[in-house]
């Protein structure tokens, strides 16, 4: 399970860094949900690659994922059945010109689910990483 959801989260970030709003959202189940750091909330597969689309298209072309610029690197992976993990991690993003901002540092929760054709996740929240 583990290294099928590490796969995952990594086909996640490079569907992100390829610009692929198509690729991002085939990697959650059609009816997932998904928050972003300032709350907005996505519902279901098309919606997830109608928003990224036009955020790859616009603000966020050319940006990229990878570690977090300042806080530490998390990636855990707890299973809760045969077929359902929580995943906790910690990434960052830089702008096109490769400039790593950690005012951008996220901690994101996931739960990946087992389909028949493999992990998606169903559940997304990422939450901007500051201090109290």
């Amino acid at each position: 399970m583990s290294d099928d959801i590490h796969r995952l989260l990594d086909a996640l970030t490079a569907a992100w860094n390829d610009g692929d709003a198509a690729a991002f959202a085939k990697l959650f189940t059609e009816d997932a949900d998904y928050v972003t750091y300032f709350g907005a909330r996505m519902e279901g597969r098309q919606a997830i690659e109608d928003s990224h689309r036009a955020l790859f298209e616009g603000p966020l072309k050319g940006s990229r994922l990878g570690a977090p610029a300042a806080a530490p690197p998390l990636r855990k992976i707890r299973s809760l059945s045969p077929d359902v993990a929580l995943v906790v991690t910690t990434g960052g993003s830089g702008l096109p010109d490769g400039t790593a901002d950690p005012g951008r540092d996220s901690i994101m929760t996931f739960t990946a689910v087992r389909e028949g054709d493999g992990w998606r996740f169903a559940s997304f929240h990422n939450t901007r990483i500051g201090a109290p």
